[in-house]
């Protein structure tokens, strides 16, 4: 990745993740995931950020396909996916989870968001992918 568009991805990772503030500061924690989902899908569209939902990533084994996992939003041109969650605390699977789909994808970075905190910060966890995509 260069330098250049090191930099286009922070900005938006900045707006993305304010995008994410937004939605807290409004709903709150307590809700299910799907509210926080078609939420973010709003405030996303209002600040004209570009995404896709619930996009389909195959998984394989060896080469072979064996099923599809589903990353909740996906930022730009596979710039930035977040996995967003609902739940009392994160958990180890969690996290897998979004570092399998950064792998999968090729996606150079990843938010991890659970809404169901008091602060959204303690929620908010960040993920580079450390695999080489190009």
């Amino acid at each position: 990745m260069g330098l250049d568009q090191g930099k286009q991805i922070e900005s938006l990772a900045h707006e993305v993740v304010g995008a994410a503030i937004e939605v807290h500061r409004h709903i709150g924690p307590g809700q299910l995931e799907s509210t926080y989902h078609r939420a973010i899908e709003i405030e996303l569209g209002l600040r004209d950020i570009p995404f896709k939902s619930e996009v389909a990533t195959p998984i394989t084994y060896k080469d072979h396909p064996i099923g599809d996992g589903r990353i909740d939003v996906l930022i730009g041109d596979n710039e930035i996916l977040l996995e967003l969650k609902a739940v009392d605390q994160l958990a180890p699977i969690h996290e897998a989870q979004i570092i399998a789909y950064l792998k999968n994808t090729g996606c150079p970075l990843g938010f991890l968001i659970n809404f169901n905190v008091p602060l959204l910060k303690e929620g908010l966890r960040r993920f580079a992918n450390t695999r080489n995509s190009s």
